[in-house]
């Protein structure tokens, strides 16, 4: 280990910055939000610190550096680009044994500075130790990415109840599996979706009685199927589930995302399939938490677009149990962005109708008339079976028959086809593709051959092969 990584209260010590230029500025920054009294030697002061300056926020306490403005310093920085000098700051700081930081001059460092996530109180440092610091700002931006904005909050609110669990658990054993517990279950999620008040009287109930753990339900939209598309918010959330119930739509790359040790329990529904009953799913949501599980219900798309997220979590608000969502890209949005299909578009589309081609057979039907109206796009979830219907409808209620029409199947995966056609081939281009599909009706669909990014060459083939006479 080259350096001993220490973290310092500088909280109202000074520290002398010599230089007054960008570089000086963003060491600045990160010493003023650890509250030390900056003083900076420099003969001028870039923009940024000039308003600081006269603000009152730094103090510019000389034009020229000399030795003695390090009499009472905490700490030197020299970020200048005058080598000479900054290597004469260094070498009066080393004899006084002061800790000193040459920005970007490795060997002239008996400090560097790290890369930092900052989730105050919590804070998470990585250095390289000087020798390749752009390494270790890649490895934290992966880190930001992981590490839950709210991680601060939660940090704060242990340190509040800190005493009191110490007070009330004498051995430390008890304690460790107490916060444990807490980090890993109910209170990190309530603190996560801004439930404060609800984060605190779990940690007092569980103060309470420590061995009764509160099971939750976190319906999670997994996306079409690109992994790049789960938001940060589902990562995290998979990352800590018990059990995961999951669809057939949700993508097996999206499924090696899930926590190694969790239970994983297939819940799907095909068409003319054998499938779990929705009430069955809902038995086994409410059953799991009870046990005091973290439940994660994975749905593909958007659980709250027809993915009946809504039916689950009624059945969980009837149970008792705690819940919280987090959306996903639905394939609307997602399919046919990578299709390069606007949903709407100034010159083609002023509105976008979102609709089920599997409505429920006492329900009502679709409102023909309205759907059929030109210039809007209808995106059709579940339509590929009746899709000899939607088209014969749409004509006779006066959508022209040669509307353009596409139909992407697996869109957003690496095997995404997208066969394009008019309203009348409707039918038939939906026979053609892989499932789950898409349909798409009007005229944004024109777009397609210009915008098409995703997979080009797999579709071109399939425009190429929605071309051929379907007479």
């Amino acid at each position: 280990m080259d350096y001993l990584p220490i973290f310092a209260d500088i909280r109202n010590k000074p520290v002398l910055i010599v230089g007054g230029g960008d570089v000086a500025a963003r060491k600045i920054d990160l010493l003023r939000r650890a509250g030390a009294r900056v003083q900076i030697a420099a003969r001028t002061l870039c923009e940024e610190l000039t308003a600081l300056e006269s603000s009152g926020e730094i103090s510019w306490i000389a034009q020229e550096y000399q030795n003695a403005l390090l009499d009472g310093v905490y700490l030197v920085i020299a970020a200048t680009d005058d080598g000479e000098l900054n290597a004469r700051v260094y070498h009066d700081a080393t004899e006084r044994q002061m800790l000193a930081n040459v920005v970007d001059d490795q060997p002239k460092c008996s400090f560097i500075f790290p890369s930092i996530v900052d989730r105050s109180p919590l804070v998470v440092a990585i250095s390289s130790s000087g020798t390749a610091p752009v390494l270790a700002r890649l490895l934290r931006e992966k880190l930001e990415a992981l590490l839950p904005a709210n991680l601060g909050q939660m940090a704060e609110l242990a340190g509040q109840w800190r005493t009191k669990v110490k007070q009330r658990l004498g051995k430390m054993s008890q304690r460790r599996r107490y916060w444990e517990a807490a980090f890993n279950g109910l209170f990190a999620s309530q603190v996560a979706s801004g439930n404060i008040e609800g984060a605190k009287r779990t940690l007092d109930q569980q103060l309470d009685d420590p061995d009764a753990g509160e099971g939750e339900i976190i319906l999670v939209g997994a996306g079409p199927g690109d992994p790049g598309l789960l938001t940060l918010r589902g990562l995290q959330v998979m990352q800590q589930a018990d059990v995961v119930l999951y669809d057939h739509l949700v993508s097996d790359e999206i499924l090696d995302l899930v926590r190694r040790d969790a239970d994983r329990i297939c819940v799907g529904k095909r068409a003319n399939a054998h499938s779990i009953p929705q009430e069955e799913t809902n038995r086994m949501l409410v059953s799991l938490a009870k046990q005091g599980k973290r439940v994660v219900r994975l749905k593909g798309g958007d659980p709250f677009i027809f993915g009946r997220g809504g039916e689950e979590l009624q059945a969980a608000v009837e149970a008792g149990i705690p819940f919280q969502v987090v959306p996903g890209v639905t394939a609307a949005a997602g399919a046919t962005a990578y299709a390069g299909i606007p949903l709407t578009h100034r010159d083609y589309a002023q509105s976008a109708t979102f609709i089920t081609g599997h409505c429920r057979a006492d329900g009502e039907g679709l409102d023909w008339a309205s759907l059929a109206v030109s210039r809007q796009t209808l995106a059709i979830y579940m339509g590929t079976m009746k899709a000899g219907e939607i088209s014969s409808q749409l004509i006779a209620h006066g959508r022209d028959a040669q509307t353009p029409v596409a139909v992407i199947g697996r869109g957003t995966r690496q095997d995404q086809q997208v066969l394009t056609g008019t309203l009348e081939e409707l039918e038939a281009l939906a026979q053609r593709a892989p499932t789950p599909a898409l349909l798409v009706v009007g005229e944004v669909v024109h777009l397609h051959q210009q915008l098409a990014w995703f997979q080009h060459s797999a579709q071109q083939a399939g425009r190429e092969s929605a071309v051929v006479n379907l007479a």
